[in-house]
């Protein structure tokens, strides 16, 4: 953890008070277990056990940002964190973007619109079904609400005493509720009819902002660098008619992308097989302790199941992957383990539907393999083209796929989407274009078990 990280953590942890940690604390209950948090008494206490489940990190403070902007620490969002106000609310528009549930939050509105009065009035009524003394006069109104919650007088999905408690003092606050209820129950309508396909996408955040209810894990991105990208990048063949131009162009196109991503990236050009297989080795048997992934990108020309080196002999695809297995690679065994390969797959190009050209110059074929992925988890292979089909490559602009897929990697990781949603993306472009008169569908096979979403630096973009 950095230096840096820590001192604003730090300052922040300073310049809050003891309420301001209560709030905290009850908006994540979702997160961290209450016994837990009743043992918290200091900010920097609380910060720990967000850093301890990477709740917060270098690269991912959107929890945080979250939190200070709910309580109204608008002045520590703008100091620490370069945010505001209105960055927030767009923010927390983007639906599933807010951490903090609507039911945390719910309780938490009504607990600052509350007068003193308001707090004494709730005591009072719940004198018969709570213990006197959690009730006694220092007790907030989020103390107030976190026993109710023990003794099972509210939860999420059951607010009747709550509305019961207002109706006769303070009618706004249970209009407040039946619209959070109507909300729910539309959201929750959504997602009964409209569930996600666990097949094609994680479980986690979907769509309106409706929540699974076995949100699916993350891999822990939190090293820098989080690791190698490697690149393969075979140009210059002992055939002179090999030439693969514009190769050079995907490759300084993947190195800027991983390199703002904080990765270790590095290019190794021109290999024959047995260096490229080698190669690949060497990385596996690197420690990677304190990596959190590896990448490997290779472009060359090929064939069904092969990778051509450049002195024309082959090299299996399957053969690479396997270095990279739990058994040969144990620094790694359940951390992602992700390889992009540019290259055919077959000899034919796929028929085009009638549609009008959108793809403009000189466009040439790369022929190479199709992987299969040994069976262990965390591995992920994307193929620039389907079984048995070529796949394209501007000699002035560099192939169709890896360029698409740095562009969807730089537009979308700032949103943080996943790694399956940023390559499903590219399907769907690369597969709408027409090529040469035919059309080029990319591939994906994972056995990844989680969602993983590349972190992006604090006031870093790509184009630094």
């Amino acid at each position: 953890m950095s230096t840096d990280f820590q001192k604003l953590l730090f300052g922040i942890s300073e310049a809050l008070v003891t309420d301001e940690l209560a709030a905290l604390k009850f908006l994540c209950l979702e997160y961290i277990p209450m016994r837990k948090l009743e043992a918290i008494k200091e900010p920097k206490a609380f910060f720990e056990v967000l850093q301890e489940k990477d709740m917060i990190e270098v690269g991912n403070l959107s929890l945080l940002k979250e939190l200070l902007y709910r309580i109204d620490r608008i002045d520590l969002l703008a100091a620490y964190l370069s945010s505001s106000r209105e960055e927030m609310e767009r923010e927390l528009r983007i639906p599933g973007r807010a951490k903090v549930s609507a039911y945390r939050q719910l309780l938490y509105r009504i607990a600052e619109d509350l007068t003193p009065e308001d707090v004494k009035s709730v005591k009072f009524l719940l004198q018969k079904r709570i213990p006197k003394k959690q009730l006694q006069d220092n007790a907030s109104m989020l103390k107030v609400f976190l026993e109710m919650e023990r003794n099972g007088l509210i939860k999420e999905d059951d607010l009747e005493m709550l509305k019961y408690i207002f109706k006769g003092f303070r009618a706004d606050i249970k209009k407040k509720i039946d619209t959070y209820e109507e909300n729910k129950k539309e959201n929750d309508s959504k997602e009964k009819h409209y569930p996600l396909s666990v097949s094609v996408c994680p479980a986690g955040q979907g769509a309106e902002g409706v929540t699974p209810s076995l949100p699916a894990e993350s891999y822990k991105m939190k090293n820098n660098p989080h690791g190698y990208c490697v690149i393969l990048n075979n140009y210059i063949f002992k055939n002179p008619f090999e030439i693969r131009e514009g190769t050079v162009k995907d490759g300084e196109a993947v190195k800027k992308v991983f390199e703002w991503l904080q990765f270790e990236t590095v290019e190794h050009m021109d290999l024959e097989a047995k260096k490229m297989y080698a190669k690949v080795k060497e990385y596996s048997k690197k420690d990677h302790s304190n990596m959190d992934c590896f990448v490997c990108f290779i472009f060359s020309h090929g064939e069904k199941d092969k990778i051509k080196g450049s002195d024309h002999e082959f090299v299996n695809i399957k053969d690479l992957v396997s270095c990279f297995s739990g058994s040969n690679c144990p620094s790694l065994a359940g951390k992602p383990k992700l390889f992009f390969i540019q290259a055919c797959q077959g000899s034919v190009g796929q028929p085009a539907v009638a549609v009008k050209e959108d793809f403009s110059g000189h466009l040439e074929v790369d022929a190479t393999p199709l992987t299969s992925i040994p069976d262990q988890a965390d591995i992920l292979v994307g193929m620039a083209t389907v079984e048995d089909y070529e796949c394209y490559r501007c000699t002035k602009t560099g192939s169709v796929y890896v360029q698409c897929l740095c562009d969807k990697m730089k537009s979308l990781c700032p949103l943080g989407k996943d790694l399956l949603t940023i390559l499903t993306e590219v399907n769907s472009e690369v597969g709408g274009r027409v090529l040469n008169g035919c059309k080029q569908m990319p591939k994906i096979t994972s056995t990844l078990r989680k969602k993983l979403i590349f972190q992006i630096p604090q006031c870093q973009s790509v184009e630094k």
